[in-house]
C-alpha cells in the first residue's frame, strides 16, 4: 500500500492568490466590490437586459444590496477621492431612484434603501 502525501497545490494556490491581491491597490478592491454590488442590485431592481429581466425583480434583495453599497461608498469616499467616489455615488443614486420607481408602495423620503447613509434621493 502506497502512502501519498497530500497535494501541496492548494496551499500554493492560496499563497499565490494572497501575493496577487497584495499587489492590488485598495481603491481598486473597493471599486470592484462596489461594482459587484451595483450589478447585483441592478438585476434585482429589474434592470437586467433581456426579455426575462422582470423575472429577476426582487426588491427585498435589492434593498439589502443597495444599503450595503451605500455603506461601502459612504465609508470609503473620503479615501477614494472624488475621481473614484463621484461615479460610485452617481451609480448608487441611480439605483436608489430605480428602486423607488420599481416599488409599488414607495418608501417615505429618507427611508429608501441606503438613504439613512446618503440622505433622501427625492
Amino acid at each position: 500500500m502506497s502512502t501519498q502525501s497530500p497535494n501541496p497545490r492548494p496551499a500554493n494556490d492560496a499563497a499565490s492568490a494572497a501575493r496577487d491581491i497584495a499587489e492590488v491597490p485598495a481603491v481598486e478592491v473597493i471599486t470592484t466590490a462596489a461594482i459587484h454590488l451595483m450589478s447585483a442590485a441592478a438585476v434585482k431592481c429589474g434592470l437586467a437586459e433581456g426579455p426575462d429581466a422582470q423575472d429577476h425583480l426582487d426588491l427585498d434583495e435589492a434593498r439589502r444590496l443597495i444599503t450595503a453599497l451605500a455603506g461601502l461608498v459612504t465609508a470609503a469616499a473620503p479615501d477614494l477621492g472624488s475621481q473614484h467616489a463621484a461615479p460610485l455615488r452617481d451609480g448608487l443614486k441611480s439605483l436608489q431612484l430605480a428602486f423607488r420607481e420599481a416599488s409599488v408602495v414607495p418608501d417615505p423620503p429618507g427611508q429608501g434603501p441606503g438613504e439613512k447613509l446618503t440622505g433622501s434621493v427625492v
